[in-house]
């Protein structure tokens, strides 16, 4: 290894959303100490690029493919790409074919060591985990120097269903830096944004793919049309699936701002935060939000119910009809979304600062590269 670690990320999508933004995160914090080079199983996505800071060395070098049937000939093509690293950081189920191909290789071969992190789960796993899947997971994650969960329900399912060691599991929670969210945003700061006169701003921010369920929130935005307006940041393939419903319910002033960045800049615009996923674990978002100082409507997934002030709990809710009366009453109430808001920012700033987040990664990258200061 030189004096710059060479890490290699794979993902099996890398448009910006809660795993890519804390990646890209590291990377820049890290700046100069390290290399990075990217690679998605879905080369088309790749719009969490654009978030790197240009003086962070990260290439995207074309490689084997990391999606398709598992094969042992494209495992000996992986592996062989693979051992040109000093670390692995592997993603989601979307990267586990890089996880096997590292488990067949075997204890003696001469692998880089590798840190699986699992965010949450796709669509096609909402309703309940895939038993092929589990079993894959248990013997790809065999030889993993480590791996890195967000959420307690996740750190459970890892333990008692993938069947982790408690010594190679990390919780580590998800930590954005909540200084830059005190500020108040400028007018301005969403480009094309026309707020509907007397309406509040429910806003969200979510990679536009089906597990986030945003036509759910079009549906109970839409039931108090006359008074919230909602705005949707993030691109992704159920755009116009959302513009659809929209318009089926008559919400003829959604804004659709596409993807932004530097989320810091413009959540303070919205007067109430919304989540409407079938499935998450610790989204970033959420606490993206908090700092922003705004009241949450939410459905009760992963550790939300946890994550939020105690106050702002009962707008945790169970179904679609609950979100309906989440956002009606925080709509009618202005001391109350002020109260909420001004608790879940204490709460940010008390639990989730990017400085422990980034520490308890930079240990462990450290000690899996048996150099415990390298990236500090």
């Amino acid at each position: 290894m030189a004096d710059r670690p060479h890490i290699l990320h794979v993902h099996g999508s890398f448009s910006l959303g809660g795993k890519e933004a804390r990646a890209v995160r590291l990377m820049n914090i890290w700046g100069d100490k390290a290399r990075h080079s990217i690679v998605s199983a879905d080369p088309a996505a790749m719009g969490a690029r654009d978030a790197i800071d240009p003086a962070v060395d990260a290439e995207f070098p074309n490689g084997p493919s990391f999606a398709g049937k598992p094969g042992l000939a494209r495992y000996r093509d992986i592996r062989a790409f693979l051992r040109r690293f000093d670390l692995i950081l592997t993603y989601n189920w979307g990267s586990m074919d890089a996880v096997m191909a590292h488990r067949l290789a075997g204890a003696a071969n001469g692998m880089p060591p590798l840190i699986h992190h699992e965010d949450g789960f796709n669509a096609d796993e909402t309703d309940g985990l895939k038993t092929k899947r589990n079993l894959f997971r248990r013997v790809a994650l065999q030889r993993a120097h480590g791996m890195v969960v967000p959420s307690v329900r996740l750190e459970g399912i890892a333990r008692t269903v993938w069947k982790q060691p408690a010594h190679k599991l990390h919780l580590i929670r998800n930590g954005i830096d909540v200084a830059r969210y005190a500020q108040p945003p400028a007018p301005d700061a969403m480009p094309g944004l026309v707020r509907s006169p007397g309406k509040l701003l429910v806003g969200t921010l979510a990679g536009l793919r089906a597990v986030k369920n945003i036509p759910r929130l079009v549906r109970a935005v839409a039931a108090h049309r006359d008074r919230l307006q909602l705005v949707v940041v993030g691109e992704g393939p159920e755009r116009e699936a959302i513009l659809a419903e929209a318009a089926t319910h008559g919400l003829d002033d959604i804004h659709m701002a596409g993807f932004m960045d530097r989320p810091w800049r413009f959540v303070g615009l919205f007067d109430i935060f919304a989540l409407s996923s079938d499935s998450e674990q610790f989204p970033i978002s959420l606490v993206e939000a908090m700092a922003a100082g705004l009241p949450a409507a939410s459905m009760d997934v992963g550790d939300v119910a946890n994550m939020v002030a105690p106050e702002n709990r009962p707008f945790v809710v169970a179904d679609e009809a609950g979100l309906v009366r989440a956002l009606g009453a925080l709509a009618a109430d202005s001391d109350l979304r002020a109260r909420l808001g001004a608790a879940n920012r204490l709460r940010a700033q008390r639990d989730y600062a990017e400085d422990g987040m980034v520490n308890a990664y930079t240990s462990l990258y450290g000690e899996a590269l048996a150099s415990p200061s390298i990236l500090r």
